[in-house]
């Protein structure tokens, strides 16, 4: 096992970075529904309101999986969860690049799919890296995450290129045959629970029950406050990004290779605004930190709104963007620990994870309706705006320091 072989001192970077590949795998998964959206609909004959219900029910089934899911890392760690979920990310891309109908696709995209994304998630990843790291906890934490949108800058637009010559079919399969080339390496090199706690702990988190952790945490007025505002920053990210601005740049008449160039800077910015956010949250007030990341998001939106056909303009947006995208991870998941305690962490940042995912559904669903109604978005990102700003103002009501936690979830 790697947990004997390798020094301990590697042991959290290890982790760290294989936690780093699964969310650049699962979350370039994510990404190419939103890619092959336009031929997808031209290739099936399906409505935009029809393919972005199975986006938003995919988040559905993510916000229910995320709090459960977090249980499970909170006692038994991160090995099972990421290996199981880049499984299931494999498996159903393949059924969905063998889809023949509504039925069979929702049950491939929005049901296997998405039982592995709620599973190899940014919270799975993000508590993993909190249970081994004592210090530069936010800067691994940043980097680890970073993840989720560092895969896409070079994936997506390999996928793009996949999806130009050979079709959305081969698209999601290349997402699948790169998963499973991963599942195996995981298997091997991802240390088992029991090689990192000793029998104590192990006896100390069998003894506690979930709903005794459920009631501590919800006695958190701190839980509240990062709940609403993870809800809110779903809407404005998963929610409209994720899923419309694709769709967004080609009804501009931006073609694929450009469009996913585009989300591909977006994402490498993102990747150096994770880092970095994870770096400051070491350093800064985190509720400054993250209450600016949200107020600054919000006002990028007015770039989205008048990009015209001006190329320069949409990828000016993707760097402003990219910057206050998933910054607010780190700090996110920064706060949870220090407001709300360790020992909960998986549970916490599933049940935050969950709300995100909720918000998010309800920004694909809402883009969709009202692209089809109003053939434009310039509602959704109006919305867009005011949310995130409202985000910026709830958080600024934490303070950066909490008095001692009790470790009893009793308290």
């Amino acid at each position: 096992m790697t947990s004997i072989s390798s020094p301990p001192r590697l042991l959290p970077w290890l982790v760290a970075s294989l936690g780093f590949l699964v969310l650049a795998l699962a979350f370039s998964g994510r990404a190419t529904l939103s890619l092959v959206m336009p031929a997808l609909e031209q290739d099936m004959n399906w409505s935009r309101t029809f393919v972005s219900s199975t986006a938003a029910l995919s988040l559905i089934v993510m916000a229910v999986l995320a709090p459960l899911i977090g249980i499970f890392v909170d006692r038994h760690g991160p090995r099972m969860a990421l290996v199981a979920g880049t499984a299931l990310i494999a498996f159903g891309a393949f059924a969905v690049a063998l889809s023949d109908s509504k039925i069979v696709f929702i049950l491939a995209y929005s049901g296997l799919t998405s039982l592995g994304f709620g599973i190899a998630a940014i919270h799975v990843v993000s508590t993993a890296v909190a249970q081994l790291f004592t210090r530069n906890k936010g800067l691994a934490m940043g980097i680890a995450t970073s993840g989720a949108t560092a895969g896409q800058f070079l994936i997506v637009p390999l996928i793009a290129g996949v999806l130009v010559f050979a079709g959305w079919r081969w698209s999601f399969a290349a997402i699948g045959i790169a998963c499973m080339v991963l599942v195996p390496i995981l298997w091997r090199l991802l240390p088992s629970r029991r090689s990192l706690d000793p029998v104590s702990v192990r006896r100390d988190k069998a003894r506690r029950s979930v709903a005794a952790d459920v009631r501590y945490v919800f006695r958190k007025p701190a839980f509240h406050i990062l709940f609403w505002s993870f809800f809110l920053c779903g809407y404005t990210t998963t929610g409209v990004i994720e899923t419309h601005f694709l769709p967004y740049a080609d009804h501009h008449g931006f073609g694929p290779i450009p469009s996913a160039t585009a989300y591909g800077v977006l994402s490498a910015v993102n990747m150096g605004g994770m880092i970095l956010a994870g770096w400051l949250a070491d350093r800064m007030n985190r509720p400054l930190l993250l209450g600016s990341i949200y107020l600054l998001r919000g006002l990028s939106f007015l770039l989205l709104i008048n990009i015209g056909a001006d190329y320069s303009t949409l990828i000016l947006f993707a760097v402003f963007f990219g910057i206050v995208d998933y910054s607010t991870v780190p700090v996110t998941a920064s706060l949870v620990e220090s407001h709300i305690g360790l020992h909960v962490m998986g549970l916490t940042m599933g049940l935050i994870s969950a709300g995100h995912s909720v918000g998010g559904a309800l920004g694909a669903l809402f883009g969709g309706y009202l692209f089809e109604r109003y053939a434009q978005y310039d509602w959704v990102w109006w919305s867009s705006i005011g949310l995130a700003m409202l985000a910026g103002l709830m958080v600024f009501m934490l303070r950066d320091r909490p008095p001692a936690l009790s470790n009893a979830t009793t308290a």
